[in-house]
């Protein structure tokens, strides 16, 4: 039996993620896309996996395969407000399944923006609620 849909969670880009998507194949952004709706719902795609490097289970990645090359997606579902998608793009690196470096470190600087995102708005609605 189907269950019944969730409340959906709005999706926030950060950085170039968003333009960076829609460049991938059709087929990887399909799967990426649909992979954030159930993110937004509270789901996990198949495809999905905890990135670790960030002390717990909120950052995640998706990955794919398409033309000959491997694609990641990374999200976080750390704050309750939203889905952060963080960083979207090909993994070049022949250091395994390893995320590299570079990508790593602006996966970090994407959830710090995305933290101060949500404390920015959380004070602008205490704001609003005071006589």
């Amino acid at each position: 039996m189907a269950q019944p849909p969730k409340s959906v969670k709005p999706l926030i880009w950060m950085g170039s993620s968003k333009k960076d998507l829609i460049a991938l194949p059709a087929a990887v952004g399909d799967v990426f896309g649909y992979a954030l709706f159930l993110a937004q719902t509270g789901r996990r795609h198949e495809h999905t996996k905890v990135l670790s490097g960030f002390g717990d289970a909120s950052v995640l990645e998706v990955i794919e395969s398409g033309a000959g090359s491997t694609y990641r997606a990374v999200y976080t579902v750390r704050f309750e407000t939203a889905v952060f998608v963080l960083h979207v793009f090909q993994k070049k690196s022949k250091s395994g399944a390893a995320t590299p470096k570079p990508d790593m470190d602006l996966i970090h600087e994407r959830l710090k923006r995305a933290g101060e995102l949500v404390k920015q708005q959380e004070l602008e609605k205490r704001r609003q609620e005071r006589p």
